[in-house]
């Protein structure tokens, strides 16, 4: 696996060693030895998680206020624009934001530590999104910011009127947000 950094040390691109020819191909979409070592720290994934959606659907900015949960996402079918922001108020690079394409084809993976708010705008006729996270899924905790929120400023890649969730709808800005 290569890892590529990021300006925000706790996201990492990760990019896995893919064997093909013309019959297809062949990758470690996971590994825990490995991945532990390129973090940093052991991880336990508790839960996977698997999403179908349609062009210009916008998922985000998601968080877990308590029992924050860690992820690494990636994409099995068709094209996202991946966006990670840091909503830890103690951190040097609070409110700033990371943003990868991840596709099927570049089959790149990002890792996402606690303390961020995550989204994504699907970019192809279809996606199908995967993701480990290392705390369960809980709605009472679940918050949403403002995917549009000028003062993150997340540039995304298109002129697009997102088809969002009620939740998504109704997100907080970052300024009014219950952060960490």
């Amino acid at each position: 696996m290569k890892v590529i950094s990021t300006a925000i040390p706790d996201l990492l691109i990760i990019e896995p060693k893919v064997f093909g020819d013309e019959r297809g191909f062949f990758f470690e979409s996971f590994n825990q030895r490995q991945f532990s070592e390129l973090v940093g720290r052991n991880i336990n994934f508790v839960q996977d998680n698997h999403s179908r959606s349609v062009k210009n659907v916008l998922r985000g900015l998601h968080y877990q206020i308590k029992q924050p949960q860690a992820k690494l996402v990636r994409v099995v079918q068709g094209t996202v624009f991946d966006v990670a922001v840091d909503i830890r108020r103690s951190s040097p690079t609070f409110g700033q934001h990371v943003c990868v394409e991840l596709s099927s084809e570049n089959k790149r993976m990002m890792w996402i530590s606690e303390g961020f708010a995550h989204g994504f705008l699907v970019l192809s006729e279809t996606v199908e999104f995967l993701y480990k996270t290392t705390a369960y899924w809980n709605q009472k905790f679940e918050r949403s910011i403002m995917w549009n929120d000028p003062k993150i400023g997340i540039p995304w890649p298109t002129e697009i009127s997102p088809l969002l969730s009620e939740k998504d709808s109704n997100a907080s800005p970052l300024s009014h947000a219950e952060l960490f």
